[in-house]
């Protein structure tokens, strides 16, 4: 045995100067789950933590026997946050010594959008946790992909009622401005048209601003903003380097912390920690409640990291991109356990995991007996809804942490549901499918 994980250690090693890190075999009574992560290249300190709250769930689930006796094999690929390279990933390693994957997590819009029709065509799930093609929502035209708890439009539609919130209710929010700078990529695009639909809805003047990827070039556009347009709220669709240069580019400018508001892309600690002080005060959207209260968290310190507190936090532990990593693999999990009771417990396909999706109901009890108690609230889906009624929080950072300062904010689904509705059917015309009929 010994020998053995000298061996595949010294493979992986070798392997992993290309970006692929190698798993032990898959066994004929195993979960095999392709990892597309990026652990290199300028998204990296984005991407690391969230990889190692994927995996380290993994390895706890595994600890506690697997899933209903399954274990959980897996295989990551290094795409860089790349589209070309994410797509090579897959490839590479959507079959591993003959088992395919069920689901895979592409954790990038552009890859999102590029792996659809092929995950389609190979029969495995796509769970694009809070990102990616928020049409795909839309269950009837995009069976084996997956948004819950939320989206992109919804997650805008929820800011925008805090903000509504903040100056007296939604009728106050009539002449006011709100701009959006954002990533200039299809992550940074996705919710621009919501925005643009609030505005006519509520009556706010909304400008948006693209940064170049990586983004360290803001300087002009914040210029533009502090001293031009000088909007009431900013809001940030960013990732990586550009969300801590935004930071820094509207305390240059005197722009109110308290009244810049980033996504859930734009809200770890890899944002507001370089700043300084300068991002104290800064705001940004959630799904969950930051910090490493639960008894998840207690119990993966403990038999992970053997109570090391400190091994535990330099791999993230408790931060805020491990723990959506460590959420998305508690739904990917539960969405196996769900499809095991028809099924029965094994491993189990695409189809059969999306069963397992689509028939979900993590209750907050649910997410109680996980070790997760008021850290989320419910998510349930359907075959005609993949992305749940799932409401945000808003979160603060006070120069240490990240503090909840809003109650749960429903998203106005009423509005973007026949959003969804609209583009999943243009998108159905385009490629010549037929919805399929729900109950």
């Amino acid at each position: 045995m010994k020998l053995k994980k000298l061996i595949l250690a010294a493979v992986g090693m070798a392997v992993g100067i290309t970006g692929l890190t190698v798993a032990e075999p898959v066994q004929a009574d195993e979960q095999y789950m392709p990892l597309l992560v990026y652990r290199s290249g300028p998204y990296a300190p984005g991407g690391i933590p969230y990889a190692n709250g994927l995996v380290d769930y993994f390895k706890y689930v595994n600890a506690q026997g697997g899933v209903n006796g399954v274990k959980l094999t897996w295989e990551e690929c290094d795409t860089g946050y790349n589209t070309a390279r994410g797509v090579e990933c897959y490839e590479r390693i959507k079959i591993k010594d003959g088992k395919k994957g069920a689901v895979v997590m592409p954790l990038s819009t552009g890859i999102t959008y590029a792996l659809i029709e092929r995950a389609a065509k190979d029969g495995i799930v796509i769970h694009s946790m809070g990102y990616g093609r928020t049409a795909a929502s839309d269950g009837t035209v995009f069976p084996l992909v997956f948004t819950a708890p939320a989206t992109y439009w919804s997650q805008a539609t929820a800011i925008t009622k805090y903000i509504g919130s903040e100056v007296g209710g939604m009728d106050k929010l009539k002449g006011k401005k709100i701009s959006l700078v954002y990533h200039d990529s299809a992550y940074g695009k996705e919710p621009i048209n919501t925005f643009i639909a609030l505005s006519k809805k509520y009556g706010f003047k909304f400008t948006k601003h693209p940064v170049a990827h990586p983004g360290l070039e803001q300087k002009a556009t914040w210029l533009t903003i502090g001293r031009k347009i000088r909007p009431d709220y900013v809001v940030m669709w960013g990732w990586g380097v550009m969300n801590s240069t935004a930071i820094k580019e509207a305390a240059a400018v005197k722009f109110p912390m308290d009244r810049f508001i980033g996504n859930w892309w734009a809200a770890s600690e890899n944002d507001t920690r370089p700043p300084g002080k300068a991002s104290i005060g800064y705001k940004a959207a959630s799904f969950y409640v930051p910090g490493n209260f639960t008894k998840l968290h207690a119990d993966i310190l403990k038999g992970l990291y053997g109570g090391d507190k400190a091994a535990a936090l330099k791999n993230n532990w408790g931060e805020v991109l491990y723990n959506r990593g460590m959420v998305n693999g508690a739904i990917i999990i539960e969405a196996m356990k769900v499809a095991q009771k028809k099924f029965g417990n094994r491993s189990v396909n695409g189809t059969e995991i999306a069963y397992g999706f689509e028939n979900m109901d993590m209750t907050e009890e649910r997410f109680a007996e996980l070790g997760m108690k008021d850290f989320m609230k419910s998510i349930k889906l359907s075959c005609a809804d993949h992305e749940g009624t799932s409401p945000l929080i808003i979160t603060q950072w006070d120069g240490n942490t990240w503090k909840p300062v809003s109650d749960w904010i429903m998203p106005d689904h009423a509005m973007v549901r026949p959003m969804y509705k609209e583009a999943a059917m243009k998108y159905a015309k385009e490629k010549g499918i037929t919805p399929r009929k729900c109950m």
